[in-house]
């Protein structure tokens, strides 16, 4: 491949929702694909027994019986590995998210973490999947049926979204710093390949460069030039592990001209060139 391929919901479900329930030992379909990949929407998982494991931006995460866990659009990652796992996987159009359960999810600018279910977070997961899976194998057509399927989904984010607000620092989830980390990550996301320096991002935001690191500090105990950096440094690791562009390619991708600045920037950050990071993770 080229580039990291994106995978789009439109193109397997038009409903914007696919879930399916996968089993211990289950095999990949013949047309699935295995390799790294983003996909343009929200995947969550729900383990019910068992544990299983997937590569996420570079880390392994191990997913436990009972836990809950969910993959953010743009996350480079590989298809689950459940061989002694069984549970729920669900596919969710971002437009279907209401914003509120979004600051939710994207509030950590580290990975998210697993989240463990208890014995009645896990029963009324169960029993509005199982309900869900039953009205999305329907027909799409009948009468109100896609109202419904839809109506479910937004009581299983409910739920996934009340879960993981109870992992943020107390007191905090709602504070002005935290929102405004969360909207910074959102635009660094979507402009880290075009946009660099705080003063855009702050100026994106409508408050000062000063208040916004102040902000970034507040939340996160680091200032907007590390976060900054540390997403240039992610997406040239995806592009160099995933992807078949050259490091002058990549640097001019993520909006550099200068392939050796770039280089340098790189070295400096993880103490190995592009060259010798992409040779290593390839043995």
């Amino acid at each position: 491949m080229k580039d990291i391929p994106v995978h789009l919901l439109k193109e397997r479900a038009s409903s914007g929702l696919e879930i399916n329930r996968f089993f211990k030992g289950d095999k990949p379909k013949a047309d699935e694909p295995l390799g790294a990949h983003r996909d343009d929407h929200y995947i969550f998982f729900v383990i019910e027994g068992g544990w299983g494991s997937l590569m996420v931006d570079f880390n392994e995460i191990v997913i436990q019986e009972s836990c809950l866990y969910y993959v953010l659009p743009g996350q480079v990652h590989h298809r689950i590995q459940n061989e002694g796992a069984y549970g729920w996987f669900i596919a969710v159009d971002t437009m279907l998210i209401p914003p509120d359960y979004r600051n939710v999810f994207e509030n950590q600018l580290l990975l998210q973490q697993p989240y463990t279910l208890n014995d009645v977070q896990k029963r009324q997961c169960q029993s509005l999947l199982n309900l869900l899976f039953e009205r999305y194998r329907e027909d799409e057509q009948a009468v109100f049926n896609l109202s419904v399927v839809h109506s479910l989904l937004q009581s299983f984010l409910g739920i996934a979204a009340g879960c993981f607000s109870q992992t943020g620092k107390p007191g905090m989830l709602m504070s002005r710093p935290v929102q405004l980390a969360q909207d910074f990550k959102k635009l660094l996301v979507e402009h880290v390949r075009t946009l660099k320096s705080p003063s855009a991002y702050a100026a994106k935001l409508n408050v000062s460069e000063t208040y916004l690191n102040e902000a970034l500090k507040k939340a996160t105990g680091l200032s907007v030039s590390y976060w900054i950096q540390q997403e240039v440094i992610l997406e040239a690791k995806r592009l160099l592990y995933y992807s078949q562009l050259n490091v002058k390619e990549i640097a001019h991708a993520l909006g550099y001209e200068d392939h050796a600045y770039f280089s340098r920037l790189f070295k400096k950050a993880e103490g190995v060139t592009p060259l010798a990071f992409k040779a290593d993770y390839r043995k």
